[in-house]
């Protein structure tokens, strides 16, 4: 019982109360599951229709309440014999509906439940229809289907029939073929204006709206040939003065049924089809004159619905029309309608958005509407329609480049003057979308004609050259001191225009590049990040030697200021420099860096340290430009030979230089040597800087030196020798192949000349190979495992090459290669094992059905390396598992049987050792996992019985890898084949034993939480013994609790995104837009409801902004227009910034790293822990997955620490808060002190809600007597203090 009393204050309005005498109105009126479990005794009647009169007042009675079919008897069905009484004959009378075979009307037949009168009505029809149709024997064809429509429609009086008709000859004419409409449009036209005539004059529109999309779909399947009647015309017309009709659905239904006719008639997609359609013009004019009519009235709804039309038909009219249109869209733009306006600026914005061929938009009207749009430009403090205008000019602009791009680069300087003053506005959208602007045009109009035009120079005064000029000159006056509040925005436009024209315009280019030298000299400049882009994109378009000329380096190595005010230069060519001349490094840094070397060297001999580290650094430096500079340079062919040299001694000896090097020949070679001239001009240089790279990587690091260069080196190796001539790396390969077999070789060299073999194996001849096949076999019997892994290492990249020469090696050498692998087995050691596995994953991919016993061989090797140490061991061990999978795949034709071969042979492994069980389960784990669609249902039963009996064994090890099966089988299993098996493993698992239990506790948990979602809290308990029970207790609470949070953190999100939902940025002009109309002031003290009331009104307000200061406002100036605004000058907003992250309640940002969002899906990580399992994952440290497991989620709890803090000095202990006043206390005697700019020191009392409660009063008094007890005891002794101190 709800307690009786008063309601808490607010609730009263949240509650649903019945009114007086209503309290049973709770009773269903409806009975949804009984209808649906009736729905099959509506099929066809096999005898007489039952459509009959009877049935018809049937239906019209029920048209009060809901749709009941059978419930109640007619007088005139009780005469019938009680058999015909039936559910199935009272209900038969829809029956038309429920089994039209007519797919048309698949929508209608989910109208049948409806408590819709008009849905009703539309079924009621539909099945008359249909019974109509069956009794004369029709096939239920569209064309049936509108013939009895139509005929039908002109016979029906009541406004609800003929609503229902021409809803369903709505649907039907969209399918009925084109020639039928064609050679009935005269009849059906006539029917269908006649309708839409009575509907017009009458008060119920209902029909309407349906009638107009019939005409519609009708008009659209003519010929254009009928478009010269005037009948035609007649009815066209008739549906076009419906779309400024005062209500929404119909004038929605006019508008969509006149766009899909001059956009959509068949016979525009013809092969002589007409550049537009024929009643275009009709439209534009009917258009035009509607907005006149509609004049500067206050009722401009009529201008707001014809300029919605014309924003989706402007791009289909013919030039005049649209020249027209325009010239009147611009005259009611005069008007200073707010709304009028953004949908005029949405229609021109759809206009060239469309990209209208020149038949429509010419590009002298395209750059007539342009000039007349700057009349129209907003004030820049007005933030909707300053952004509206900038996205309108762009695209005209844009438009007007794709049709004649000379004439865009004429029109361009006066925007860009225009945009620049943008970016003096105080709204920062402005700017941004002002710098967007400039930015688009810069790539879409001027990149294309600037690669057709030669150097621009500042002494051109017309032409596309002048053009480009002034653009320039405008841009750079943003580095004016007016603009410094949008220098950032000025320098990315900038950087833009370098890339741009930087090529062709340099010339007028570098005074700006001086003054952004400048500027970037200035103490404190706050944008240097910026500008540094914008010199990088100089440098990518101009040239490293055009920028240096315009901006010197001022760095000779001699005399020079050690502050190196231009320093900052090289780290921006470093980092842009590409598609330049390799041979302006040669000529001017190379010499440098030498200079700059050779002085550090001198400074350092006189003992200036500091100086000498300071021009080492730069020389450094400048080194590192070298990749940028390779990274396609234009004059490979002739550049490379003048540097080569010079690169080959800075290798040999120059070990600080060797990775800037390495990377610029990795450079060249990968992305610079696209033909294959300059391929053979780089790979002439190899019998040079290859022998040099192999000494470099032979020779052992003097003690105390880093030895990271030899992995560049190597990789520089393997990348040249991909450009290197077969013969000279063969020669290369027997020089190592000697130096290896060398007495004179050290461990050290003889391990780096294996890496070079291993480098160059794959990329020699079968000859070659085999030769060095039998050179390496002696060491893959060797002691010394690291000879021995790159022994396999050499046999695994012959092996696995994909070149030709590799695969015939292979298969030559097939018998020797299998003899040779199966007679190391023994002697392999454990770091060989990976390569080792890998070589025969190549050679068994290869393999056919005559090597079987091979691979039966192999087998328990495979399966053992499933423990090995090294984690790439065991990952190869199971790809190749899963390689032996697929070649008996491969053998055996049928996936099924070859499974079943495969198992056989494992299940082998279940009776070896306690080693060899442990991994034949890991090895079932994995193959489970990759066939689990192959394997069949009787093989699964068998081996899952096997796992769960080894559930029982006494060892940990097979323990945990028959409980990782069960984890994978759960996840891949079938629920429903699962359950068969679901006794076997609770059985397999109640038998573990107390010990394992308990050191398996977490995994056991893990895989009864599995089985508890997929078989309920109660089977499972019931499966398992007692001492389980616990656990399982305690899981089905963990769950709840979880479930509780997630649903508690799911409803903070949500009210939250309620709450602090940011706007988004509109994209389309028509968001851009209509963001404007919110931008309304409302004053503080009214109420919600006066503002709801007052919406309307408010919806077109707009604002005149004043004169300022003594400025009057002058009405004659032609600028007046920017002083009406559509956005309220003293509205602020405040937008509260989302950063996307959540916030715990003291204000810390939670931030998740992507790996742990994507991975930790809804069971926690599931399917990475089943990849563990099964192999495909190497699982993570203990170390590493406890720290996961348990700091993950909670952001509060620190890890603790085994070491406590102790003693004094550093072991004092830390952490430890101060007792509360312990700052006030005197240092020299009792008591305490006061403090200059802080409390008194006095027991402050936190007032508390709980204080008012009377049966805690007692005990607060208590304590407060207490307090005010102690205060007066140290009242006492202070007075007695002061006593004594007087006197003495």
């Amino acid at each position: 019982m709800v307690k009786s009393g008063k309601l808490r204050s607010g609730t009263a309005s949240k509650l649903k109360r019945w009114k007086k005498g209503h309290s049973s109105d709770s009773n269903p009126q409806t009975s949804r599951f009984r209808q649906a479990a009736k729905s099959r005794f509506f099929s066809r009647p096999t005898g007489k229709s039952d459509l009959t009169i009877d049935a018809l007042k049937l239906h019209n009675e029920l048209q009060a309440g809901p749709l009941e079919i059978g419930t109640r008897k007619d007088a005139a069905m009780e005469e019938e014999p009680e058999e015909a009484v039936s559910q199935r004959s009272s209900g038969t009378f829809l029956s038309g509906l429920s089994d039209c075979s007519n797919l048309t009307f698949r929508k209608v037949q989910r109208f049948w439940e409806s408590n819709s009168a008009a849905h009703k009505e539309i079924c009621a029809v539909l099945a008359a229809v249909t019974e109509v149709i069956r009794s004369q024997g029709g096939k239920e064809t569209e064309t049936e289907y509108f013939a009895a429509l139509m005929t039908t429609l002109e016979v029906v009086d009541t406004a609800e029939s003929q609503a229902a008709v021409a809803y369903l000859l709505n649907l039907v004419m969209k399918r009925v073929p084109a020639p039928v409409l064609k050679s009935k449009f005269s009849d059906t036209t006539k029917a269908l204006m006649d309708v839409m005539s009575k509907q017009a004059t009458s008060d119920t529109t209902s029909a309407l709206r349906w009638i107009l999309s019939c005409l519609a779909t009708l008009l659209r399947k003519q010929d254009a040939s009928v478009w010269t009647y005037p009948s035609t015309l007649q009815a066209y017309h008739g549906l076009l003065s419906f779309t400024v009709h005062n209500k929404p659905k119909v004038r929605k239904a006019a508008q969509q049924g006149v766009c899909s006719i001059l956009r959509g008639s068949d016979f525009l997609f013809t092969e002589n089809a007409p550049a537009h359609h024929p009643a275009a013009v009709t439209t534009a004019k009917f258009c035009i004159k509607e907005m006149e009519q509609a004049g500067g009235s206050k009722e401009d709804t009529t201008t707001l619905h014809v300029l919605g039309l014309l924003k989706e038909l402007m791009g289909t009219f013919p030039l005049g029309a649209v020249k027209s249109c325009c010239e009147t869209l611009l005259r009611v733009m005069t008007l200073s309608h707010v709304l009028v306006t953004a949908s005029a600026m949405q229609a021109f914005h759809q206009l060239f958005s469309g990209k209208p061929n020149a038949s429509t938009l010419s590009p002298e009207l395209n750059a007539q509407i342009i000039t007349a749009l700057y009349d129209y430009l907003p004030s820049e403090n007005d933030l909707q329609p300053l952004l509206a205008w900038l996205a309108v000019m762009e695209k005209a602009h844009i438009h007007l480049a794709s049709l004649q791009s000379s004439l865009s680069l004429g029109h361009l300087p006066r925007l860009f003057s225009a945009a620049m003053s943008c970016l003096l506005s105080p709204h920062t959208q402005v700017v941004s979308a002002a710098t967007n602007t400039l930015k688009t045009l810069l790539t879409e109009c001027v990149a294309s004609p600037m690669e057709e035009m030669g150097t621009v120079t500042g002494t051109a005064s017309s032409g596309n050259s002048s053009y480009v000029c002034k653009m320039f000159r405008i841009v750079e006056e943003g580095l004016s001191y007016r603009f410094h509040a949008s220098w950032p925005f000025v320098l990315q436009i900038l950087g833009c225009f370098y890339r741009v024209a930087g090529k062709q315009a340099h010339p007028i280019m570098t005074k700006s590049l001086q003054s952004l030298a400048d500027l970037r000299s200035t103490p404190h400049f706050a944008f240097s990040g910026e500008l540094d882009l914008a010199v990088g994109g100089a440098v990518e378009s101009m040239g490293p030697e055009v920028v240096l000329g315009a901006v010197p380096l001022n760095i000779t190595g001699y005399d020079d200021d050690l502050e190196f005010p231009r320093s900052w230069l090289v780290p921006v060519i470093r980092d842009h420099v590409k598609n330049t001349h390799l041979s302006f490094f040669t000529s001017y840094f190379l010499p440098l860096a030498s200079t700059l070397k050779q002085r550090a060297v001198e400074l350092e001999q006189t003992g200036q340290k500091l100086e000498a580290k300071v021009y080492d650094t730069l020389q450094l430096q400048i080194w590192t430009m070298l990749p940028g500079f390779c990274t396609c340079p234009v004059d490979v062919l002739t550049a490379f030979k003048g540097i080569a040299r010079t690169l080959g001694m800075a290798v040999n000896e120059r070990p600080d230089l060797r990775l800037t090097v390495c990377q610029a020949l990795r450079t060249i070679i990968n992305k610079s040597c696209s033909t294959e001239e300059e391929k053979a001009e780089v790979g002439r240089f190899s019998k040079n800087f290859l022998p040099i790279l192999f000494n470099v990587y032979s020779q052992q690091p003097a003690n105390g030196e880093s030895g990271t260069y030899r992995m560049a080196v190597l990789d520089t190796i393997k990348v040249y020798l991909g450009i290197t001539e077969m013969p000279m790396i063969c020669t290369f390969l027997q020089k190592a192949t000697e130096r290896l077999s060398s007495a004179e070789s050290n461990e050290f060299i003889r391990l780096s000349v294996m890496d070079l073999v291993v480098a160059m194996a794959p990329c020699v001849d079968e000859v070659t190979m085999t030769k060095t096949f039998e050179l390496i076999r002696p060491y893959l019997e060797t002691k010394e495992p690291s000879m021995q892994k790159k022994a396999y290492r050499v046999l695994e990249e012959m092996c696995g090459g994909e070149r030709d020469a590799c695969r015939s090696f292979v298969m030559s050498n097939l018998e020797t290669l299998k003899v040779v692998l199966l007679e190391t087995l023994k002697n392999a050691s454990s770091p060989a094992k990976r390569p080792r596995l890998k070589c025969l994953s190549h050679i068994v991919s290869r393999l056919n059905e005559d090597h079987k016993d091979f691979i039966t061989t192999l087998l328990p090797e495979v399966i053992i390396c499933t423990k090995e140490v090294s984690v790439g061991a065991r990952k190869s061990a199971y790809n190749l598992l899963v390689e032996i999978g697929n070649a008996f795949v491969r053998f055996c034709g049928n996936t099924k049987d070859a499974m079943e071969q495969y198992l056989v042979m494992v299940y082998a492994g279940l009776t070896g050792s306690v080693t060899m069980i442990t991994c034949t389960v890991l090895a079932l784990t994995r193959l489970v996992f990759e066939y689990k669609d192959s394997i069949e249902l009787t093989t699964m039963e068998q081996l899952l019985q096997n796992i769960c009996l080894l559930l029982s064994s006494h060892t940990r090890e097979v323990v945990k890898a028959a409980l990782g099966f069960i984890k994978v089988i759960l996840f891949i299993m079938d629920p429903k084949t699962l359950a068969s098996h679901v006794t076997v493993m609770m059985e397999g698992i109640g038998n573990i034993r107390d010990d394992m239990r308990r050191h398996f506790r977490t995994k056991l948990k893990n895989i009864f939480t599995k089985f508890i979602r997929k078989f309920g809290f109660e089977l499972v308990k019931s499966m398992l013994p007692a001492e389980h029970h616990k656990v399982l207790a305690n899981i089905r609470k963990a769950e709840a609790r979880n479930k509780r949070r997630k649903q508690a953190t799911e409803e903070q999100d949500d009210s939250e995104s309620e709450q602090e939902a940011p706007k988004a940025k509109g994209e389309s002009i028509e968001e851009i837009l209509a963001e404007s109309d919110s931008d309304l002031s409302e004053d503080e003290g009214k109420t919600r409801g006066a503002q709801k009331k007052a919406g309307k009104q408010q919806k077109g307000r707009a604002w005149l902004k004043e004169g300022e200061e003594d400025d009057p406002l002058n009405f004659l100036d032609p600028k007046v227009s920017q002083r009406v605004l559509a956005t309220n000058p003293e509205l602020k907003k405040s937008a509260k910034a989302d950063h996307g992250f959540k916030v715990t309640s003291d204000g810390r940002l939670i931030i998740k790293e992507d790996e742990d969002e994507d991975v930790k899906d809804k069971d926690g990580g599931e399917m990475e822990d089943i990849l563990e399992e099964a192999g495909v994952k190497s699982k993570k440290s203990q170390k590493r997955k406890f720290n996961d497991d348990n700091f993950d989620d909670e952001m509060d709890i620190e890890p603790q620490l085994k070491y406590k803090a102790g003693g004094s000095g550093i072991h004092r202990p830390l952490g430890h808060g101060q007792e509360f006043g312990a700052d006030y206390k005197s240092k020299k005697g009792k008591g305490d002190v006061k403090k200059k700019g802080k409390l008194d020191p006095y027991a402050y009392i936190p007032l508390k809600k709980a204080q008012l409660n009377r049966r805690k009063r007692a005990k607060l008094q208590g304590q407060f007597k207490g307090m005010v007890r102690g205060a007066q005891k140290g009242a006492l002794s202070g007075k007695k203090m002061q006593k004594k101190k007087r006197k003495a």
